[in-house]
């Protein structure tokens, strides 16, 4: 694997980390430590549905995350793929949305510019609001 493909999924790593963090018990810092100023994130729903760009509308959109999932989500990670600048983690979340039994199933891709995060997608389909 070439140098930079190594560094960019290193990153994209220890970001995911910090996000899965993030999810668990709605502290963010360390994950918005590693976003660049000009940050930009797609979302597929909601308020932030689209194209949102800046760090600051970032913090708003993760904050919002610790609202609905007030108590926190748990990850199972399934899949990982990578290429020069870009990582894609594949993953099962559950918790309570709202209060509610909640899962899905979701895609994140980081793309990543030096030791920095600069972009963020995520893809979701539902496996069920309970079991």
């Amino acid at each position: 694997m070439p140098t930079e493909s190594t560094n960019t999924l290193a990153v994209a790593q220890q970001a995911f980390t910090h996000f899965e963090h993030g999810l668990a018990t709605g502290d963010w810092q360390a994950f918005l430590d590693m976003l660049t100023d000009d940050f930009s994130f797609w979302f597929p729903l909601g308020k932030f549905h689209g194209l949102n760009v800046g760090k600051a509308r970032a913090i708003e959109f993760f904050n919002y995350v610790s609202e609905v999932y007030s108590e926190g989500l748990t990850l199972t990670l399934d899949r990982v793929t990578s290429n020069e600048t870009t990582v894609v983690f594949e993953f099962r979340d559950e918790g309570l949305m709202w209060g509610k039994p909640y899962k899905n199933r979701v895609a994140v891709s980081f793309d990543v510019r030096g030791n920095k995060i600069c972009g963020y997608r995520e893809y979701l389909g539902s496996d069920g609001q309970s079991n």
